[in-house]
């Protein structure tokens, strides 16, 4: 039995993660260190709340007397840092909260790994998710494949591109078992509802006005959420110390074209005579300071090294999707009116 630590296990892709680790792996107890901010949900991990290799811990990455305790405690012998703040719009707001959650916190797990695996438990690995936006933005052609240059254009990017910087240094200098996957956007059940998949969903649902950005034609590669759990999976257990992987979904769609298709799917699927067509809803607003145009990932590395490409076709990822925030949202009357971040 192996004990592993995932950070942020309350949230979107760190809950779907255990989910799929416990499933899959019977030789692991997963510890949950997750803090239960804003974006994270008690609701999240009702499917593994109570599993009997399931431990959560309420608690903040950055507290490092708590991250030691949890190392010597448990004996870990392996990280799966999920835990960041990601809004692109928050980390315009207060960008203070994205370098202490982002880098001070990766800083506090990385340093807890180092002073504890150092000698017999070198074999341990710590394996940190990031994403496509420390690449910066793309134009209308190319991929980004893990020799971009970094180049990130918000706080939130920069928060992550300085994480990852640190993930790579503490293996080079000090020889810790590292990896970094960076991801596009990923979609599927337990998002927050300010993300923009859920937000058109929720508002066409409210026969509320449905924002969009600009003129809608900013571009987001889409990765179904149980594809990229595969996907760390293969990552965490097979790729070589130090290893950089992209994570893509194959999958691009602007935002005008992903509100479209939502829409007409809703009409399918929730007709209403009341709202008509909710892509009546749709609404384009203020476009955010340094909006990035374009992301996608080539995943040439990733497929060629262990063998992963994504699985679920585009339809069927959104209508899994549909159908769980349809619930959702109908269950727990969410009717906020944030707009949707990508």
């Amino acid at each position: 039995m192996k004990n592993l630590l995932i950070t942020g296990g309350a949230g979107f892709i760190g809950s779907n993660a255990i989910d799929y680790f416990l499933t899959q792996h019977q030789n692991y107890t997963i510890i949950n260190l997750d803090k239960l901010s804003y974006a994270a949900s008690i609701d999240n991990m009702d499917s593994f709340l109570h599993h009997p290799r399931h431990i959560f811990v309420k608690g903040d990455i950055t507290d490092s007397a708590l991250v030691e305790k949890l190392f010597i405690e448990y004996e870990i012998e392996g990280v799966i840092h999920f835990a960041a703040e990601s809004h692109v719009d928050n980390s315009i707001n207060q960008p203070d909260i994205f370098i202490k959650t982002n880098v001070l916190g990766t800083f506090t797990l990385l340093e807890a790994a180092r002073k504890y695996w150092t000698g017999s438990k070198k074999e341990s690995r710590f394996h940190h998710i990031s994403t496509d936006e420390v690449y910066g933005s793309l134009g209308e052609e190319g991929f980004f494949t893990e020799e971009t240059p970094y180049a990130p254009n918000s706080p939130y990017s920069a928060s992550k591109a300085s994480s990852d910087h640190l993930v790579r240094s503490y293996h080079k200098t000090y020889g810790l078992n590292t990896v970094i996957t960076n991801c596009s956007n990923n979609y599927g059940p337990h998002q927050h509802a300010e993300k923009l998949i859920p937000t058109i969903i929720r508002k066409a649902l409210a026969g509320q006005s449905i924002p969009i950005y600009g003129n809608g034609k900013n571009v987001r590669d889409w990765l179904f959420v149980t594809d990229h759990c595969q996907a760390i999976d293969k990552v965490f257990h097979l790729a070589s110390a130090g290893a950089h992987f992209n994570v893509g979904g194959n999958n691009e769609l602007s935002n005008i074209d992903l509100a479209l298709l939502i829409c007409a799917k809703l009409n399918e699927l929730c007709p209403s005579t009341s709202k008509g067509d909710y892509s009546a809803l749709i609404n384009y607003v203020t476009d955010r300071p340094g909006h990035d145009f374009r992301y996608a990932v080539s995943i040439n590395k990733i497929e060629l090294a262990l063998g992963w490409k994504p699985e679920t076709a585009f339809a069927t990822g959104l209508m899994q999707t549909l159908t769980y925030y349809i619930h959702h949202f109908k269950q727990h009357n969410m009717l906020a009116e944030t707009i949707g971040e990508v």
